[in-house]
């Protein structure tokens, strides 16, 4: 049931979600929210290579949580999501905590595999009864061209409100990409950006150390940083490179983000406007 299931999803070719109504999670984030959510009806991350994307939903609540693990610290993030899930719902009352994984791919060095392990294992340990509903990683989701290995979903989406879960790629991985990905470049641990019941985007206040030797990164040429800054050189997407450019810009930038980008200590807060995009707060306002 588990593989064609799977088989059903690979299927599917990947759609295009526009910024309206969509919460896009970068990995080591997640966000939680309900189908009475009045601002996010979309929950989606991608490139994920070796990482894999994990859904929590209560059927009962409908309460959705949607994830970007790389297996830094398995465990304890399964358990963050699971009370997460469970803040909002009522698990006594009827319906029952199912997952979704998907991502991950035959790759080299079996980080796909482990991470696969690790998640089963976690969500086992649990006191909570969950259900496996979708399984659509390592080998379940490889695919393989003139002997190199590619995973065959990347991304996916999930619909809060009637439970979809499909392929997906996001042309905007707003607001502040740049930030957020040096948060995670810089060691990050699993952290929550959304607040449901204010239907409130808070990124940050995020503090590292400045990032070492990021002259030397930034003048090494595409390749070199693909072989030293993915997990999987050869099946990353395309703009990979772009995009751990401007990020290691963004840290050169911003060695110390107490003095440039959070002086006050408070995070940036975001708010769906009339169109449905993220809009930036005055901190003064909450």
């Amino acid at each position: 049931y588990l593989q064609e299931k799977a088989k059903l999803l690979r299927s599917q070719p990947a759609r295009t979600v526009e910024s309206k109504g969509l919460l896009y999670v970068q990995q080591r984030e997640f966000a939680v929210t309900t189908p009475e959510d009045g601002s996010v009806s979309i929950l989606g991350s991608d490139d994920a290579t070796t990482c894999h994307i994990v859904v929590l939903r209560h059927t009962g609540s409908g309460a959705t949580c949607l994830t970007h693990c790389d297996g830094s610290d398995t465990e304890a993030e399964v358990s963050l999501i699971m009370s997460s899930v469970k803040s909002f719902s009522d698990t006594t009352g009827y319906g029952r905590l199912e997952v979704h994984l998907v991502g991950g791919f035959n790759d080299d060095r079996q980080l796909s595999q482990k991470l696969t392990n690790q998640l089963l294992r976690a969500f086992d340990l649990q006191p909570d009864d969950v259900h496996l509903v979708t399984f659509c990683v390592t080998e379940l989701n490889d695919r393989e061209e003139k002997d190199i290995h590619f995973p065959i979903i990347y991304g996916i989406a999930v619909n809060v409100k009637t439970a979809e879960i499909f392929p997906a790629t996001f042309p905007e991985k707003g607001p502040d990409e740049d930030l957020r990905s040096a948060h995670v470049l810089t060691g990050a641990t699993l952290t929550n950006i959304y607040d449901a019941k204010r239907e409130q985007l808070h990124i940050g206040p995020y503090f590292w150390r400045p990032f070492p030797h990021v002259d030397f990164w930034l003048e090494q040429d595409d390749q070199q940083l693909l072989q030293n800054l993915s997990t999987s050189p050869l099946a990353e997407p395309p703009h990979f490179v772009s995009h751990i450019r401007s990020t290691l810009t963004f840290l050169k930038e911003h060695p110390f983000p107490s003095c440039s980008l959070f002086p006050d200590r408070k995070p940036r807060i975001y708010k769906k406007n009339e169109e449905g995009l993220w809009e930036q707060v005055c901190s003064d306002k909450i």
